[in-house]
This record gives C-alpha cells, sequence and structure tokens, in this order.
C-alpha cells in the first residue's frame, strides 16, 4: 500500500493562517493514529515561530484514503488571533490537496550537490522486517533546510525515491509563491481559496 502525500497550505495568508496550519497538522496526526495510520509531516518554509506556511503530510494505512478525501479541499478555523489582541477578523483558511492530484506547477531543478541523505531505523507499520533495517531516508535540502522523510517503502531505494518526490512537491510550491502562481489553482493563494464551501470547520 503506498503512502497519500497532501500538500497543506496557508497560501500568503496572514501569521494566523500558518497557526491554523499548525493546529490542523496536529489534528490530521491525532486523527491518523486514532484510525491506525502513519502519519509524517515535513515542514515547509517558516518565516517566524507562528509555524510553517505550508507541509507535506504523509498518511499509510487502511483509513489513510478516507482521511484524505475528508480534509481535501478548504478548511475553516474560526480564534481569535493570540498575535494581534483586538483584531477583528476570526475566521482563517487552509487549503489541503493530494500531491497526486495532477502535475500542474512550477517545475524545479534539484542539484544532488544541494541535498544531504541520512538513512533511519525505519518505524510505524511494516512488521519486523521494516523495522530492523535502516530503510528510512531523510533528505535535507540545503539552499532552504527543507527536510523531507519517508518511511514507507521496505527498501532503501524506494524511500529516497518517495523523499524525491516529496522535496520535489514542496519546492514546487515554494516556487509557486514565489512567481505568485496561485492563479493555475494547484498552489492555493490564501486571498483564492475559496470561502463558504469548507469541507471542514474547526472553532480554536
Amino acid at each position: 500500500m503506498s503512502a497519500i502525500d497532501l500538500l497543506v497550505t496557508s497560501g500568503n495568508g496572514p501569521v494566523e493562517c500558518r497557526m491554523a496550519l499548525t493546529a490542523l497538522l496536529g489534528i490530521l496526526e491525532r486523527e491518523a493514529l486514532g484510525l491506525g495510520c502513519s502519519f509524517e509531516a515535513s515542514l515547509g518554509p517558516m518565516p517566524d515561530r507562528h509555524g510553517a506556511k505550508s507541509a507535506v503530510v504523509s498518511l499509510d494505512g487502511l483509513e489513510a484514503e478516507r482521511i484524505a478525501n475528508a480534509y481535501c479541499g478548504t478548511i475553516r478555523f474560526t480564534f481569535k488571533s493570540p498575535a494581534r489582541p483586538g483584531h477583528k477578523r476570526q475566521n482563517w483558511y487552509v487549503a489541503v490537496q493530494r500531491i497526486d492530484a495532477g502535475t500542474e506547477g512550477c517545475e524545479v531543478t534539484i542539484d544532488p550537490a544541494d541535498l544531504r541523505f541520512e538513512t533511519l531505523r525505519a518505524g510505524g507499520p511494516g512488521g519486523q522486517h521494516q523495522n530492523t533495517t535502516d530503510s528510512a531516508v531523510r533528505i535535507l535540502h540545503r539552499p532552504t533546510g527543507l527536510m523531507v522523510t519517508a518511511r514507507d517503502e521496505r527498501s532503501q531505494h524506494r524511500n529516497k525515491a518517495l523523499a524525491l518526490r516529496r522535496l520535489e512537491a514542496m519546492l514546487r510550491h515554494v516556487e509557486a509563491e514565489k512567481q505568485e502562481a496561485a492563479k493555475s489553482g494547484r498552489f492555493v493563494a490564501n486571498r483564492t481559496i475559496e470561502r463558504g464551501n469548507e469541507v471542514k470547520t474547526f472553532k480554536l
């Protein structure tokens, strides 16, 4: 069974949207683990202490498909801003979509010299074989500081390919933001996230 990868993004939203993204990662992790799925989050750029602007979430397990289907779309969070007391706005939006939903987005070139590979002991579902071999792979992209991990497959070679795919997805998202390519419909800027048609809402 292959893991399902989701791109979670706050687009060009304010710090509160990044707070909402952090909260959503916690919600997704609790739900995934509660349903017997493995959960892995690779964080994107983090401008400040308020959290990352985006993340790649990897879900693996029998209920992974159902979780992904339930969360893909616009997520609304309602809370008073702890960063800006007195700010009137209380609704903040995050977008979730599957990385394998299409090939659109910015093209990126990854220089192998910019990468640092590490192997580590795989954990989570997979049986004894997975837990007793250093098959998991972590990749650090030095220019951006992005770090992704793949532990879904039994072989180190496959996990390396999977980690590279996740890194490429994150770099495409970063590049799309730089080019303000939100109109492509794949990497959705916060100002264009569809409101009023949320798939889920949370009050914090």
